[in-house]
């Protein structure tokens, strides 16, 4: 009978100590397959180590490393990535989850979140805090403009397909959860961001949380 197969985590972050906390939340449930003081060496651990999570601890250089994240992305597409971060930056939440990153939370709350980020990420879900989404939903509001619709001016179509991207599923996925082609799918996705005035996936992430088309656990 084969071994029990542990999802493997690889941590990165300036604070070692903090790093070991957090190890010691995760593994009795998975297996931490390194702890590195930051990223300069991370590349070679990705290859060498294969995780299928990678948590990072960005302090406050938390706009440091996307193109980092980006070519881990590259070599291993199947990679999760978690932010850990000491306080909310909604520039920041926007371009990570363009980067690839799954997970968002704040340092403080890890040991309440950090488990369920995991779990929620593997799965191949978005986990962001509450607290973040929140925020990102009051600036979304402040910020909101006439070419900005209601929830209640898409199609039934357009709404599931929105509450799908926003929870992290592929255009394949989608097309296979609704019955449809791939290419019917884009064809919603695309004429949604054109009717909201939206640009990226992180805006449609951030109209589907300020409608209350995804919940903060979605």
């Amino acid at each position: 009978m084969s071994p029990v197969k542990w999802p493997r985590v690889l941590i990165t972050s300036d604070q070692i100590l903090l790093s070991e906390e957090y190890a010691k939340l995760l593994r009795p449930e998975f297996q931490v397959v390194g702890i590195l003081a930051g990223e300069p060496a991370l590349l070679a651990a990705v290859a060498e180590l294969r995780p299928d999570v990678i948590i990072f601890d960005v302090g406050e250089n938390s706009k440091n490393g996307l193109e980092t994240r980006i070519r881990i992305k590259k070599l291993t597409r199947m990679v999760r990535m978690v932010y850990l971060t000491p306080t909310i930056d909604l520039g920041v939440a926007s371009e990570t989850l363009r980067g690839g990153v799954s997970g968002y939370l704040l340092r403080p709350s890890y040991q309440a979140e950090l488990l369920t980020a995991v779990r929620e990420v593997l799965k191949g879900q978005h986990y962001i805090s509450e607290s973040i989404m929140r925020a990102v939903a009051e600036s979304s509001s402040l910020e909101k403009n006439d070419s900005h619709l209601s929830r209640e001016s898409l199609t039934g179509r357009q709404r599931e397909v929105l509450k799908l991207l926003a929870e992290g599923r592929t255009m394949k996925e989608i097309a296979y959860v609704l019955t449809l082609t791939p290419r019917t799918v884009a064809f919603h996705k695309y004429k949604l961001m054109e009717r909201l005035g939206l640009q990226t996936n992180a805006d449609l992430i951030q109209y589907a949380i300020q409608e209350h088309i995804v919940t903060p656990r979605s």
